[in-house]
């Protein structure tokens, strides 16, 4: 079977049949990078299924509106994020944000009585949401969530604190409201640099006499002591040579 960038293809997901579209064609898979067993394509779409899933489209926008309506009718604390038909239309799934539990027991009956199908409502993360929402980072491009992370890493304020980073929430909080995905990708890397680096605070013997370190530089494996002087020297951190500990 041949398929191309553009080319709509019939495959099998976790709910059933469905469409999707070739964004990228066929190139070598690498073993440390492609899972060793990927799902197939059955084969390429008719176009009465391209229709077919236009009008889904069109059905989600329309379901969507009605959904909002609903919402506002019934005064319910929750944020609708996306509408899903699947593409045998035999379910439609409402995800929805909110920050806590939702009686919306009144609402799916009038979601049901309007699509005459089976309903799903189904409440998600704020991570989620950014994820199925997509957008713009801090750093200008599009969120991680939204292009190629597959699944969601805990990330805490330390791997920002190892990093020396600002711990204002604005600059390393993401679209989400939560703390940025990328603050894991580097934090190894950064904890095996600090390795035989004296500690922020950490009072040590210097040439110049008895100090106090202020600043770090992991990459140039360099640190700023501010000494009992008042004077403040650079000093460079050999990796060959373990550094002895010394009492504060």
């Amino acid at each position: 079977m041949e398929v191309k960038k553009g080319d709509f293809v019939i495959v099998h997901t976790e709910q059933g049949v469905g469409l999707g579209e070739v964004v990228e064609g066929p190139f070598p898979g690498n073993e440390k990078v492609h899972p060793k067993e990927l799902k197939k394509i059955q084969r390429l779409a008719t176009a009465d299924e391209i229709h077919t899933y236009s009008e889904n489209l069109r059905s989600e926008e329309e379901a969507g509106k009605y959904c909002l309506e609903r919402i506002q009718v019934h005064q319910l604390p929750m944020n609708l994020v996306d509408v899903e038909y699947l593409f045998d239309r035999s379910k439609i799934i409402f995800y929805f944000t909110a920050d806590g539990r939702v009686d919306f027991r009144e609402l799916v009956k009038d979601l049901v009585r309007r699509f005459r199908t089976r309903v799903e409502l189904r409440q998600i993360g704020v991570r989620n949401q950014a994820k199925m929402v997509g957008g713009l980072g801090i750093c200008g491009r599009p969120l991680c969530c939204a292009t190629f992370l597959k699944n969601f890493h805990p990330v805490s304020i330390k791997m920002a604190k190892e990093q020396n980073l600002s711990l204002n929430p604005s600059k390393i909080s993401g679209a989400c409201g939560r703390l940025m995905c990328c603050l894991q990708y580097e934090y190894d890397t950064y904890c095996a640099l600090k390795k035989g680096m004296p500690k922020m605070g950490k009072k040590i013997e210097t040439p110049e006499g008895r100090g106090k370190v202020i600043r770090q530089n992991l990459i140039d494996r360099r640190v700023t002591v501010l000494l009992e002087s008042g004077q403040e020297i650079e000093l460079e951190i050999d990796a060959s040579e373990p550094r002895k500990k010394k009492d504060k």
